[in-house]
Parts: C-alpha cells; sequence; structure tokens
C-alpha cells in the first residue's frame, strides 16, 4: 500500500515536472538563429525610415528604434516590447520586429520597438516603469516621426507582455511617468500574468532569478494581484501548447471583464517563439490580431484596410 502511493506520488510530480518544463519555455531565446539575429535594413521593404537607440534614459538599455514610413502622418504607433525572461532580449531581434513591420508599417502604422533594464540590475517592477517611461517618451516625440501620440497601441512577448499586463493593471505607473494610457495592448503569450501562483508551483529556474523569494515582489509584480479597475481593451494571445499560458490568460481576461474592460483570449496552435515570430504573416492568426486592433480606433481599422 505504501510503495503503491510512493509510486503514485512520484508518477504525479514527475508529470507535474514535465508540464513545467513543457509550459514555460517563457525566455524567447530559443529560436531559429535566424529569427535570433538583429534586424538589417536589407530585411526590410524600400521606403521605411529607421530612426535606432533613441534615449529615454541614462542608461545604455533605455533605449529604443522607430520604424516609421515615408511621409507618415498621424499615423497610429505600436510599441513593441521583447521577451527574454526579464534578463536578455533585444529590441532588434528579426523574431520582435520583421514582420510586424513589413505587415504594418506600410499600412501607415509607426513601430517603435523597446529595450529595458535588465535583471539583475533591476528587478521586473523597475523594467515595468522603464516601459512606462519609453511609452511617455515615445508620446511626446510621435510628431516628430508622423506619429499620433494619442493613438499608441502596447505590445509585448513573454517577458514583455508580462510588463504590459502589469501596466494595464497599474494604471498610476503611466500616468506617474507622464505617459497617457494606451488605446489597448496585445498581450503574446505570457506565462507570467499570476505571479504567486507560478512560484508556489514547480517552475524553472528563470522566475526565481526574476522574482526571487520575496512574497510582497510576487503580488506586487503580478499583473492579476494588481489588477483592481477597468482596462483599455486587451487581447491576449496564448499558445494552446502550453496550459500555463492560458489558463492564466483566461483567469486575467476574467478579471478584467468583471470590472468592464472589454477583454478576450485568442488561443492559437503555435509555439511560445511562433506567436511572437509570425504575427504579421498573412493569415488568420494575423487577421485575429488586426480585427482585435481595428476594434479600438477608426483610424486604425482604416489603416488595416489598407493594401
Amino acid at each position: 500500500m505504501i510503495a503503491g502511493c510512493l509510486l503514485l506520488l512520484l508518477a504525479c510530480s514527475g508529470a507535474t515536472l514535465a508540464a513545467t518544463r513543457n509550459d514555460a519555455i517563457d525566455d524567447g531565446v530559443n529560436l531559429s538563429p535566424s529569427a535570433a539575429r538583429a534586424i538589417r535594413p536589407g530585411d526590410l521593404p524600400a521606403g521605411i525610415r529607421v530612426l535606432r537607440d533613441i534615449a529615454y534614459g541614462p542608461d545604455p538599455l533605455q533605449r529604443f528604434d522607430v520604424y516609421a514610413p515615408a511621409g507618415a502622418n498621424n499615423a497610429p504607433v505600436i510599441l513593441m516590447v521583447h521577451g527574454g525572461g526579464w534578463m536578455r532580449g533585444d529590441k532588434a531581434m528579426r523574431a520582435v520586429v520583421e514582420n510586424k513591420v513589413k505587415r504594418w508599417v506600410p499600412r501607415g502604422f509607426i513601430l517603435v520597438s523597446v529595450d529595458y533594464r535588465l535583471v539583475p540590475a533591476v528587478d521586473p517592477l523597475e523594467e515595468a516603469q522603464d516601459v512606462a517611461r519609453v511609452l511617455a517618451k515615445a508620446q511626446h516625440d510621435a510628431a516628430t516621426w508622423g506619429g499620433d501620440a494619442h493613438k499608441f497601441i502596447l505590445m509585448g512577448h513573454s517577458a514583455g507582455a508580462h510588463l504590459v499586463a502589469l501596466l494595464d493593471a497599474s494604471p498610476a505607473r503611466l500616468r506617474d511617468a507622464g505617459a497617457v494610457a494606451p488605446l489597448g495592448s496585445v498581450l503574446l503569450d505570457s506565462a507570467a500574468l499570476d505571479v504567486p501562483r507560478i512560484m508556489d508551483a514547480p517552475h524553472l529556474s528563470l522566475y526565481d532569478r526574476a522574482f526571487g523569494r520575496d512574497a510582497a515582489l510576487w503580488q506586487a509584480a503580478s499583473p492579476l494581484a494588481q489588477l483592481r479597475q477597468k482596462t483599455p481593451p486587451i487581447l491576449a494571445v496564448c499558445s494552446s501548447r502550453r496550459h500555463i499560458s492560458c489558463t492564466q490568460a483566461q483567469h486575467f481576461i476574467a478579471k478584467a471583464v468583471s470590472f468592464g474592460s472589454r477583454a478576450r483570449m485568442l488561443a492559437e496552435n503555435r509555439t511560445h517563439g511562433e506567436i511572437n515570430a509570425q504575427l504579421g504573416v498573412p493569415g488568420a492568426y494575423t487577421d485575429a490580431v488586426e480585427e482585435f486592433l481595428g476594434s479600438l480606433d477608426p483610424a486604425v481599422a482604416a489603416r488595416l484596410r489598407a493594401r
């Protein structure tokens, strides 16, 4: 009887750990060499103006790049926050920008791709504050690139999606940084919307490096725990191959809706990396994200209809 119980316990533990390994490919670096390398001028269509390494703070990582169409005028702006497990990643990686720029900049959008300070130099709360600062700076400067400061959309992948969700849940961070709330947000496969739940269960070591052992930090850095009011519209894209991602997205979306937010989940049968790298490739996935984007503002919808 005891031996049987021990075998059952070991089997369950093994299944839990296996599920954790399968679910938590979160650092965004498991990419093909092509997708992981930095984008080069020849990777983009002609006529796209690129402004690199605009500073929004004194740290070398507090920089962003701008991809704008020639002759941009009152263009909506997508602000993209890369992933990388809170401790790596780069605003110029092809998987972060290439297909998004190719799809949306020729349609009259500006794409801003963001770097931010990384663990262990700072914690995820300070990273979220960097994203708030860069939003404020980009909104301030938008007109100089032909952008509309009142038509910003936040987008993030993996750890970047966690940071965007944390700003959705804690709008005071945006106000304190001098930023205006975005039209809406797109969360690309975050698996860190409920940080205490992650930390109290078997998890990858990257979460320990990011969130440590302080339960107060877990709460403060958890979008689900911090969500206490209505948010701008949210689309949470999750990989149906990663149970933790879609489960947490469901809970976060349900709580947002309970406060009157317009929020929904989009489950995609794609890997964690594909959710990011393939957004912008023509097809049903990009169409579904664009349906959400177009619902945010008539001017955004009009640009999306342009070919």
